[in-house]
């Protein structure tokens, strides 16, 4: 399962960065937004690097960009091999994505906290956050709905609906992957 979770992940959070991306360059084209060098930063500070006066390299932005994004992403692959699919879980995801970054921005000291940032600020990432949530979502199912239902899944399918008094499956029935 773990194996499986981590290339599956990888792949998902992947493809949701790159989405991600995409959708912060139209966003920037449309609005006149700057880059925002914040991953670069916070990466210096994770690594001890010496802080450099102005823009840090573009490298550095793209390593905690994309790196973030393939890590986070194993934790969506996870869910979705569990039975955790869906907008449902994407949404989960997405606060997951938010509270990830701020913890690591304002660890460092390079961020503050959101309830502090402009408004129109705040909007735009958290927008960017639910491109790659939900992109990483979509993949991360697909690839575990390819293995059938999750546990979680299993168990839901014992009593469909919402109905109280569902004991959980037999131990066997919750391995992953199993059909």
């Amino acid at each position: 399962m773990w194996k499986r979770a981590v290339w599956q992940g990888a792949v998902a959070g992947l493809a949701g960065g790159a989405a991600m991306t995409a959708a912060e360059k139209i966003e920037q084209r449309l609005t006149g937004r700057p880059d925002s060098y914040v991953p670069a930063r916070v990466l210096a500070r994770l690594t001890g690097r010496p802080e450099e006066p102005g823009r840090p390299p573009w490298w550095l932005n793209m390593t905690m960009h994309y790196g973030q994004a393939v890590l986070v992403g194993v934790v969506r692959a996870v869910m979705a091999r569990s039975g955790l699919r869906g907008p449902w879980a994407s949404g989960m995801f997405t606060v997951l994505r938010l509270t990830n970054d701020q913890i690591l921005e304002n660890a460092t000291g390079v961020g503050a906290p959101p309830q502090t940032w402009p408004r129109r600020e705040l909007a735009v990432d958290v927008l960017h956050k639910a491109v790659y949530g939900f992109v990483t979502g979509a993949v991360a199912d697909a690839l575990a709905a390819r293995d059938g239902l999750g546990p979680g899944q299993r168990h839901a399918a014992a009593r469909p609906g919402r109905v109280p008094g569902v004991g959980p499956v037999p131990r066997g029935a919750a391995e992953l992957g199993r059909r």
